[in-house]
């Protein structure tokens, strides 16, 4: 009995430059094309023969490649039908991403080196991006973990740019004054008057995290005294931006071992009999 091929695409919920598609057990074929953005793929099961210009290559599941906007390329199953994903980013993005890396960059764009990634590594890094950004509607969080994903190809370029090291107080406090909002990366250079690669990595650099990943921190923390409090879990995650009760319950047990509701539990009942090590 053969497999019904499903196909998808959209575009990412929090960034409009970023389009993703996939494609389930499907026969496909295509024929030499371009595409005006920079193109991530990966195939997740099968095998195809591979052209990008004048190379030719053997794709398999685990295998990464990346195509630069305007390369002539075609891909085309061996045997049977494969299951691949694909993520496309405005060229204009990644340029100026690229200029931030290296500043005197006058190219509209650099091109990647490489046109193949056969490591683990790799695949299991744009699988984590792919599915982040199918389903998260956070703008910090989603442009931040595109940029992490995306500086390392061009990342031999970098330049130490800032010899001072900036304040980023004042990005702290917008966090957590506004813990329930959707902020940014923008809005954060715009206030200390960095680029958003520098912005990340000298927010790490002073706090130990990204500004996206220090958010969800807050958020979290900020929930367990709602919590404990005695509000709503369905109110906690809407006070705190999460995207649904789902993705809260998601964040919170990730970090604490424990769903929302069990940790409420300790605090707003009788709960003298529960026993940790059952949860």
């Amino acid at each position: 009995m053969s497999r019904v091929a499903i196909e998808h695409i959209t575009r990412s919920p929090a960034l409009d430059f970023v389009e993703l598609r996939s494609a389930n057990h499907s026969s496909n074929c295509y024929s030499s094309h371009s595409h005006d953005e920079f193109s991530f793929g990966v195939v997740d099961l099968g095998s195809a023969k591979y052209q990008n210009l004048t190379r030719r290559y053997t794709t398999y599941a685990g295998v990464t490649v990346t195509i630069n906007p305007g390369d002539a390329h075609s891909c085309n199953p061996i045997v049977g039908d494969w299951s691949y994903r694909m993520l496309f980013v405005s060229s204009q993005w990644m340029g100026d991403l690229q200029r931030d890396i290296v500043p005197r960059q006058s190219d509209d764009y650099r091109p990647f080196k490489q046109h193949l990634l056969t490591d683990a590594a790799s695949y299991q890094r744009f699988s984590q991006l792919f599915q982040t950004l199918l389903v998260e509607t956070n703008p910090l969080m989603a442009e931040a973990l595109l940029i992490e994903y995306c500086a390392p190809f061009f990342s031999g370029q970098v330049t130490s740019q800032q010899t001072v090291k900036p304040n980023l107080s004042s990005v702290r406090e917008l966090i957590m004054d506004q813990l329930g909002c959707s902020l940014s990366l923008g809005e954060f250079s715009q206030l200390v008057d960095l680029s958003p690669f520098h912005l990340i990595r000298s927010f790490k650099q002073t706090y130990g995290q990204s500004p996206h990943a220090y958010q969800l921190d807050a958020r979290i923390k900020r929930a367990k005294l709602m919590l404990r409090q005695g509000t709503s879990i369905a109110m906690t995650a809407h006070t705190l931006g999460f995207a649904d009760q789902s993705h809260f319950q998601r964040c919170f047990k990730k970090r604490l071992a424990l769903t929302p509701g069990r940790y409420q539990k300790f605090f707003v009942s009788d709960s003298r009999d529960v026993n940790i090590s059952r949860i």
